[in-house]
This record gives structure tokens, C-alpha cells and sequence, in this order.
């Protein structure tokens, strides 16, 4: 709604108060960001109330947030659509030595090929990427370009569910991490930079024993 219909937004905002609800912070997505710009610019009161977002919460692994980098989203591969732009972003990070949070894929409403030619929108089945496909997907972005930024020896962090009573916390190399059942969404995942002695003592916690989690991290 926030996309296609933002004036409609806009336009009870001019007469009533209005409260738009996102999970995570408000000024997480461009498109938020917008709203207000357009608001503003219409003479209309903006309040914003922060919220705790993946952004931060990841912090929990014991990474310190001001080790990283910029943040890259994975996007789902189709049969004829595979885009890398996230690679040149992840070799910036790790030449840096610092740490990449990617955020994984979310589809949710999307209309079916199929139904847009029929002119008709029909949705496909909710879909939520995972740590495994992420990691998947990296290492054969990794292949083709070949510049050797990364590899299945590379050490991650793996999250599921993050800020609820069952969320997962498990470090690893991609490899060990592959191998992983992280269960139900939402899922992240933090390619590790450079490390300081503390972040390594936090992260022994979340560190795979055997190919078995030793602690999933509720505190």
C-alpha cells in the first residue's frame, strides 16, 4: 500500500491523524523515507517513534554494529535473472575489514507472470529466503566473478527468528553453515570481517561443535 497508494496516506493525513506501522525501524526502507519527504513538502506533521530492527539486534552475536559495513540485500535467483551487484559491496566491506550484514529475500504478494498477462493479479505463495540459499547463491556469485573475496572457509553468522523466544544464533564457515536447519523465518545472515579478541570470545557461544549449535542465544 505504502507504494501504490502513499497519496491516499498523504491525503487522510491532511485531515486526521494517521499512524503507518512497520516492523523494524521507520527509516529502514527508501520508501519510508519518501513518505515523509512527500509529507513534509504537503505541510503535514511527521512524528516518528524508533523501533528495534534488524539493523542492531544482529548485534547480539557480539560483532560490535561499528565493524560494519554496508548493508546488502540477497535477492532470490530466477532462471534468468542472476544479479551480483551485491559482490562489489562485500569485497568493499572485507578490503575494509569489516563485517557485511546481508539481508535475505522476502516475497510476500507477489503477482505470477502468468496472471499479469491475463491481467488479472494473482499471488504466488509466500516466499523466505534462507541462510542456506544465501550462502548457495554467494558462493556461485563468488565463482563467477572470481576475485577471491570470499569462500566455504569463510566465517558467518547465521540468524532465524531474531528477538523471539526461539531465535537461532549460529557461527560457522559457509560450508558448516550450509549443513544447518534454521527453521522457520525470517532469516539473516553476517559475512564476519576482521575480529577484536572480544568479538571472538562472544562469538565462541554461537560457534558450530560438530556440526551441532552449541547455544542458540536466548538470553
Amino acid at each position: 500500500m505504502v507504494e501504490e497508494k502513499a497519496d491516499k496516506i498523504l491525503s487522510e493525513s491532511q485531515e486526521s491523524n494517521v499512524a503507518f506501522l512497520v516492523v523494524g525501524d521507520p527509516f529502514g526502507a527508501t520508501t519510508h523515507t519518501d513518505l515523509v519527504v512527500r509529507a513534509k513538502k504537503l505541510g503535514i506533521q511527521v512524528k516518528a517513534v524508533h523501533n528495534a530492527s534488524v539493523m542492531n539486534a544482529v548485534g547480539i552475536c557480539g560483532l560490535q554494529l561499528y565493524r560494519f559495513g554496508e548493508t546488502v540485500s540477497i535477492p532470490f535467483f530466477t532462471e534468468t535473472w542472476r544479479p551480483g551487484s551485491f559482490y562489489e559491496k562485500i569485497k568493499r566491506n572485507r578490503s575494509l575489514g569489516l563485517h557485511t550484514l546481508c539481508l535475505l529475500d522476502i516475497r510476500v504478494k507477489e503477482p505470477s507472470l502468468e496472471s499479469l498477462c491475463r491481467g488479472k493479479k494473482l499471488y504466488e505463495p509466500p516466499r523466505y529466503m534462507t541462510v542456506n540459499t544465501a550462502i548457495e547463491q554467494l558462493l556461485e556469485v563468488e565463482l563467477l566473478q572470481g576475485e577471491s573475496v570470499y569462500n566455504e572457509d569463510t566465517l558467518c553468522v547465521g540468524f532465524a527468528r531474531l528477538g523471539s523466544e526461539d531465535q537461532m544464533i549460529v557461527a560457522g564457515t559457509m560450508r558448516l553453515l550450509q549443513m544447518v536447519d534454521f527453521g522457520a523465518p525470517l532469516h539473516c545472515l553476517v559475512i564476519v570481517g576482521e575480529t577484536h579478541p572480544v568479538e571472538e570470545e562472544m562469538l565462541d557461544f554461537y560457534r558450530l561443535t560438530d556440526d551441532v549449535p552449541q547455544h542458540t542465544g536466548n538470553v
